[in-house]
């Protein structure tokens, strides 16, 4: 899911990606809506609430989104960072670091109690710009997970090309591209709709079902890692 790239990547490598952070940025952004009153995967919004505020003159409230602007900013370029300095020494690790510490995030998130709102939306965007760029660092920008404007601008183009693109081996790539671009929004509604049931039964513990997810899938590379050496062994040995 995370460890193949380039030419190694397989379409269903970015379909399982795609699908399992997207749910766990669902789940991100509805926390942040009912907890804090703000959106946590992505910062268009912020923009608009920035040059409201500044216009209006009302700076302090300005100060806090641009504050929210520069938590995502600073997730991605950690994400980066983290990843070019791992990948010189193991590179197998380089998406392991920045996964653990989104699963940090979320649970702190989740276990301590923050008296100020402003923080738990820095950390979580953070976090999510964290995701997203690790996301598309993988997937060589294939795959978007925290925010679905480009994924809808996308998959409504690619939507119009059916009725041109018609010889079979273009059709069918074209199918592929947009059963991953449905994948995503579906993930991306059902995190948000598990996260909000969940969320006034356990409030800001339901980040502990966005953190497992993440758990469960550098389980399932591991595993997955450690049945292929194993079989290669075996391969060679007969």
């Amino acid at each position: 899911m995370f460890r193949h790239k380039g030419k190694r990547r397989s379409y269903g490598h970015n379909l399982r990606l795609a699908s399992v952070l997207s749910f766990v940025a669902g789940i991100v952004n509805i926390v942040g809506l009912l907890s804090v009153n703000v959106l946590t995967t992505n910062v268009t919004g912020h923009f608009a609430f920035f040059s409201r505020t500044f216009v209006g003159e009302e700076f302090s409230n300005a100060v806090i989104y641009l504050w929210f602007l520069l938590s995502f900013l600073a997730g991605a370029f950690c994400c980066n960072l983290i990843s070019e300095t791992i990948v010189r020494k193991r590179e197998n690790l380089s998406y392991v670091v920045p996964i653990l510490l989104e699963i940090i995030l979320l649970v702190l998130v989740a276990t301590l109690h923050f008296n100020q709102p402003n923080v738990i939306a820095c950390i979580l965007l953070f976090a999510m710009g964290l995701q997203n760029a690790l996301v598309t660092r993988v997937s060589q920008s294939v795959v978007r997970t925290t925010h679905l404007t480009g994924v809808f601008t996308d998959l409504g183009i690619e939507l119009s090309q059916l009725l041109f693109y018609r010889k079979t081996n273009e059709n069918f790539a074209l199918k592929k591209s947009i059963y991953l671009k449905v994948a995503i929004i579906v993930c991306f509604f059902a995190g948000g709709i598990v996260g909000g049931f969940v969320y006034y039964y356990l409030k800001l513990k339901v980040l502990f079902i966005a953190s497992s997810g993440l758990v469960l899938a550098l389980l399932y590379d591991y595993i997955l890692l450690k049945f292929y050496l194993i079989k290669r062994k075996v391969l060679h040995r007969y």
